[in-house]
């Protein structure tokens, strides 16, 4: 029996449209991911900012950022971002925050853009952050 008569025979059909059903699925995350610009956890993000050193770059506006934010980062509003990248490490990675993770993403590729190669944004952004129960500061 060759291949393209066990494709086709009544029994095994179903089978096959299972693996290929399940295939897609299994797919489809990975691609979403790779669109945003691969974010990260909160977890892989404490561990790229302890381990690798990187810097927490939050871009919500400056009210936003005062209200709350995570120790440690600088608030590059991302209305200001391709002015203010300069001040920015080039050799350390860049952790990119903003409000729900949206914004993150479409900044971390405007920093890509700007010569900046390690940039990732925190997936759920703040948002996750505080669901998480992690600290939050209201220090500059």
């Amino acid at each position: 029996m060759d291949l393209l008569q066990f494709l086709l025979d009544k029994n095994n059909i179903f089978i096959v449209a299972v693996a290929v059903i399940s295939g897609v699925m299994l797919a489809i995350p990975a691609l979403r991911r790779g669109r945003a610009g691969s974010a990260v956890s909160t977890g892989e993000a404490i561990q790229m900012v302890n381990q690798r050193q990187a810097v927490w770059v939050d871009v919500r506006p400056a009210e936003q950022f005062q209200a709350g934010h995570i120790a440690q980062a600088r608030n590059v509003p991302a209305a200001d971002l391709e002015q203010k990248a300069a001040s920015l490490p080039k050799n350390k990675p860049l952790v990119v925050v903003c409000d729900n993770g949206r914004d993150s993403a479409r900044a971390a590729a405007k920093l890509r853009a700007q010569g900046f190669a390690d940039v990732v944004p925190l997936e759920g952004g703040m948002r996750a952050w505080s669901a998480a129960s992690l600290p939050v500061t209201q220090k500059g």
